[in-house]
């Protein structure tokens, strides 16, 4: 990922952050009643606000210097988001089968983290680019495996094994993990509202999620 900053938004000041994913989905009335949709985007992307986190005038330099850190709107960051950050639900430990990542063939030695939402209707698999580091957990046929028989990138989320631990053919590969959100800044200034002393705050610090 081209033009992007390995490092996260101050957690501190995402407590207050409000936002999630979003579809764009074109829709025609039809003559008829009916209605035609279509799926403009293949995949959601995020979006998010975190103005309301900033309480002090600590906070307020701490946004400002992140800012100028990442020239603006230049450079993405990671973000946390406070409710869908790992492979499981919220409050659910990370476990080594949380998601099927792919199956083995005995050759492909690299996998790509991805983490899957489902219901009985339908599903939907995203990619996971940023995996935070210590925290990934990798299972061969339902078996977690030793750290030492693959390898971890956390700028791409690939896993890669090592030639003698190549999963066989037909074997399922999962994986559990947090992660964070490719985002940068969408706004190209940060607008201070200094209301009280040692106090004050930034009504709106939007941000956008940089697609993989």
């Amino acid at each position: 990922m081209t033009s992007f900053h390995e490092v996260r938004f101050p957690l501190r000041l995402a407590l207050g952050v409000s936002g999630g994913p979003e579809r764009m989905t074109d829709i025609v009335n039809l003559s008829n009643g009916r209605e035609a949709r279509n799926a403009r985007w293949r995949n959601s992307r995020r979006s998010y606000d975190a103005g309301s986190g900033i309480r002090s005038v600590a906070d307020l330099y701490a946004v400002l210097a992140f800012f100028e850190a990442r020239a603006g709107e230049l450079y993405g960051f990671r973000f946390r988001d406070p409710v869908d950050h790992q492979s499981g639900p919220p409050g659910q430990a990370v476990a080594a089968t949380d998601q099927v990542i792919g199956t083995g063939d005995g050759v492909t030695a690299t996998f790509q983290l991805v983490k899957t939402y489902a219901d009985a209707g339908a599903s939907t698999v995203r990619t996971i680019a940023k995996p935070v580091a210590g925290t990934v957990r990798v299972a061969v046929n339902g078996a977690e495996q030793a750290a030492s028989r693959y390898s971890l990138d956390t700028t791409s989320g690939r896993v890669t094994f090592g030639n003698a631990y190549i999963p066989p053919a037909g074997a399922i590969v999962q994986a559990g993990f947090e992660f964070d959100v490719p985002v940068r800044f969408a706004v190209s200034r940060i607008d201070i509202d200094l209301s009280a002393f040692n106090a004050g705050r930034i009504p709106t610090i939007p941000l956008i999620e940089v697609l993989p």
